[in-house]
């Protein structure tokens, strides 16, 4: 009987190590597996870093903007272009002046009213600006423009715009001098080619309103699309045309900004 038992007792001994045995095994060969899951885990997390980098980081920037690939690309194909000479003498920023005062800041008239533009479509302001300067007091301004114009004068512009293709809508803003567009304006609208493009023009004047410079455009660009009902202020109205502009702009239902 005790031999039974002992031959028992050493069966179960066998076994219970045998067991013990194969276990270790298991164990010993899954942690390879374990670590090259964890491994892969890593490297996914690296990959979609580093190859999902510009995707993840453009989709989250355009998320913060609220601007995406395509809303660029229709919020920014608007160009706010002026010509605005800012008169320093006699006539004060209220009546009359080619100049206005807003928030401490004095601007030219017509850019203060591309400003307001800007300000409702949330295009890009060009200011059209020459290499030779003109005259900065009434008199001697008007004798210059005057002696521009009967000589077919094309000042040469002091830059250029970036892109020019990439906008669909130009506005176009400049004083009337003359009963005509400044010259640097025929300068402009030489260089460029606004073929299929529109073209919004605005003024400040002192009586004249467009007189028939928005003509004029038309010819110098035939095939760009120019709007006769453009925005025309009296110099003498312009330091309270803020709704007025924002309203006529918002009433040509272009994309705002």
């Amino acid at each position: 009987m005790k031999k039974i038992t002992v031959s028992l007792l050493s069966a179960l001994l066998v076994f219970s190590l045998a067991a013990c045995g194969n276990n270790n095994q298991n164990a010993t060969a899954d942690t390879p597996a374990e670590t090259e899951t964890a491994a892969l885990t890593t490297e996914s997390d690296d990959s979609s870093t580093e190859g999902g980098t510009g995707e993840s980081t453009k989709e989250s920037t355009e998320e913060s903007t609220g601007e995406s690939a395509e809303g660029e690309t229709e919020n920014g194909n608007i160009l706010i272009a002026y010509f605005s000479v800012m008169e320093t003498d006699g006539v004060d920023t209220v009546a009359g002046a080619s100049r206005v005062a807003v928030n401490g800041e004095v601007l030219g008239n017509n850019e203060y009213i591309a400003r307001i533009i800007q300000r409702e479509t949330g295009g890009d302001l060009f200011a059209i600006e020459t290499v030779q300067d003109y005259p900065t007091t009434h008199d001697p301004l008007l004798e210059f423009a005057y002696n521009e114009k009967a000589d077919d004068a094309r000042p040469e512009l002091a830059a250029q715009i970036e892109n020019p293709d990439s906008y669909d809508v130009i506005f176009l803003g400049y004083p009337n001098w003359n009963a005509d567009l400044p010259m640097p304006l025929y300068t402009f609208l030489e260089e460029y080619d606004f073929s299929g493009k529109t073209i919004i023009p605005f003024t400040t004047h002192g009586g004249s309103g467009f007189s028939r410079t928005i003509q004029t455009i038309s010819e110098l660009q035939p095939n760009a699309n120019v709007i006769s009902d453009g925005l025309s202020i009296s110099r003498n109205s312009v330091s309270g045309a803020e709704n007025d502009v924002a309203n006529w702009v918002n009433g040509l239902n272009l994309t705002a900004g």
